[in-house]
């Protein structure tokens, strides 16, 4: 198991913190200044490291594509994320430097001022949907289930493709719909567009 430095430092901070306090439980020392200092160490300093270092850690490893995984009704968008054959834009923004392995948390975190904590909320919601909800249905059934909160913001395209450059604007489509694009009027990820992002997940079609 390859650990990162923001685990390993988060163990040593834990490990250092026990050891510190067992320590002293062991062999009650009197509370000199020394003794002082190194229970600040065990109560205070390195918990917080551990606390700090681990919640780093916990943010970092949800960015990526393998933690959405982890819920099997993503299956299906993952399966489509990972595949280097597939022309969804899922897929495509995976194969990319700037999303690669965080092309989910790239594309669906919220871009507004508070837009880390907003992401982390909605996770949260999601794992208690997934749990009251999905945990027992299949990722083919629910397909028909999951869905966005509201319709994807052509903003969080536009955090790449500003619509001001002249290669986005060198397009005859892009310009007849530039206003209609900047007020959301009509969506990048549609059929008339660039197609949904994730085609194995679309709604069903109505007779």
């Amino acid at each position: 198991m390859n650990l990162s430095f923001l685990a390993i430092v988060s163990l040593a901070c834990a490990l250092g913190a026990a050891i510190i306090l067992v320590g002293y439980l062991t062999r009650r020392p009197a509370l000199t200044g020394m003794v002082k200092v190194w229970l600040l160490l065990g109560l205070g300093v390195l918990p917080i490291g551990a606390a700090a270092s681990g919640n780093l850690q916990g943010y970092e490893t949800t960015k990526q594509r393998s933690f959405c995984a982890d819920c099997h009704v993503m299956s299906p968008q993952v399966s489509d994320s990972n595949d280097p054959h597939s022309g969804s834009l899922s897929s495509r923004h995976s194969r990319t430097a700037l999303f690669g392995a965080e092309n989910c948390y790239v594309c669906h975190e919220d871009y507004g001022m508070f837009g880390t904590v907003l992401t982390k909320a909605d996770g949260m919601k999601h794992v208690w949907l997934y749990y009251t909800q999905y945990l027992h249905v299949s990722a083919e059934a629910a397909k028909s289930r999951i869905h966005l909160y509201q319709p994807y913001p052509n903003e969080s395209c536009m955090q790449c493709h500003s619509t001001t450059d002249t290669i986005w604007q060198s397009v005859p489509d892009h310009t007849a719909a530039l206003a209609a694009v900047r007020t959301n009027q009509v969506s990048c990820a549609s059929v008339g567009c660039h197609g949904f992002a994730h085609p194995n997940a679309r709604p069903p079609v109505a007779p």
